[in-house]
């Protein structure tokens, strides 16, 4: 197949490493990927030689100071990608992507596939955007959803459409488990954003901190948030106890000994860092975010625990069982660690070749 991707650009994020992952996948099945993306960042998840990458952000010589007549610039400019491209299905990435890649293909022969990676509230905030996205998406050829509970988002029309597919993980996740004495950590994967909201993790932190000296809280990540964290970790006089060490090509082996993994987003998807926490089997902690990601991965109580969202009562709680009871937190380990069978890489990736293949 000549497969077309439509996403933002391929920064460190969740949704870009599943399309990176994915294009790898597909393009050893003997694929032709074309990776379009609306600009390039500075920092991105690097992309197989293979693959052919577009920009479809128009030029600074195109812009103009009129919003209605660069939208349209952009529109079109995607639509010749579509005809000149001849692919033989679209495939496209979060929120106003997915209303780009079925407008701008209407009446082109490619059938489009829509990917929601987050909850559909979040991705489409708006009430003018839930309107638009409940009725563009009737004309989607397939949507692949995260979550059975993102359904009730949709009217039957498109769940009629919808499928769940589950992430595409990297095989380095997937390791013996560590079994012996683990460090004294509290570990935390994710982009520095607002709604990751690392500051309730910060308030739940510190009021553990002198009962439980030993313990250190490091947050891996980077992006906005990063000076207001490190301000509230100076006020809240955590500096020894709280490091933020930025991203890591080599995450795995950063968190492999860690004595438990935390989650503190208001609102996810299913979070791939939530996923490899528990393939490497560390005790995890996670919010019950609205769309049901996480209490899709965790059974509480068994292979994990989890908080209401914005509750810091509650994570103090969590967090201070774990340390407490580490023979429940190794149990809860174990049993994290047995999703590897649910997230084999060759059964996750065939799954979305086949879905694919189906539509074309």
């Amino acid at each position: 197949m000549r497969i077309a991707m439509l996403i933002g650009s391929l920064s460190k994020g969740g949704t870009e490493r599943v399309a990176v992952n994915l294009t790898d996948y597909l393009l050893k099945k003997g694929h032709q990927v074309t990776v379009v993306s609306q600009y390039i960042k500075e920092i991105e998840y690097p992309i197989n030689e293979a693959a052919k990458r577009i920009i479809s952000d128009i030029t600074e010589a195109e812009t103009t100071k009129s919003r209605v007549i660069n939208f349209y610039r952009r529109f079109m400019k995607l639509r010749r990608i579509w005809q000149s491209e001849k692919p033989d299905i679209i495939l496209s990435f979060i929120g106003k992507n997915n209303m780009m890649a079925i407008m701008t293909n209407y009446f082109l022969p490619a059938p489009v596939v829509v990917a929601v990676r987050g909850a559909p509230e979040e991705e489409y905030p708006t009430l003018f955007e839930r309107h638009i996205t409940r009725f563009l998406f009737r004309f989607a050829d397939g949507i692949i959803l995260q979550t059975e509970a993102s359904r009730t988002f949709f009217p039957a029309t498109v769940n009629r459409k919808a499928t769940v597919l589950r992430n595409p993980m990297e095989s380095r996740f997937f390791l013996p488990r560590f079994e012996g004495e683990r460090d004294k950590t509290i570990v935390v994967v994710g982009r520095l954003e607002g709604f990751k909201n690392h500051l309730m993790l910060l308030k739940a932190f510190s009021e553990l901190t002198e009962r439980y000296p030993e313990y250190q809280l490091i947050i891996h990540g980077e992006g906005v948030m990063r000076k207001a964290l490190e301000d509230e970790v100076a006020l809240l006089g955590l500096a020894k106890r709280v490091s933020l060490p930025g991203a890591s090509d080599h995450i795995e082996q950063d968190i492999y000994r860690a004595g438990m993994y935390v989650l503190s987003s208001d609102a996810e998807g299913v979070p791939n860092s939530l996923i490899e926490a528990m393939l490497l089997g560390l005790a995890c902690i996670a919010t019950d975010c609205p769309c049901g990601g996480p209490a899709d991965l965790i059974r509480h109580g068994e292979n994990g625990l989890l908080t209401p969202i914005k509750d810091a009562k509650k994570m103090k709680e969590n967090l201070q069982y774990l340390i407490e009871n580490p023979h429940l937190a190794e149990q809860m380990g174990k049993k994290a660690h047995s999703i590897q069978a649910l997230f084999d890489p060759q059964i996750v990736y065939e799954t979305w070749e086949k879905y694919l293949t189906m539509l074309r």
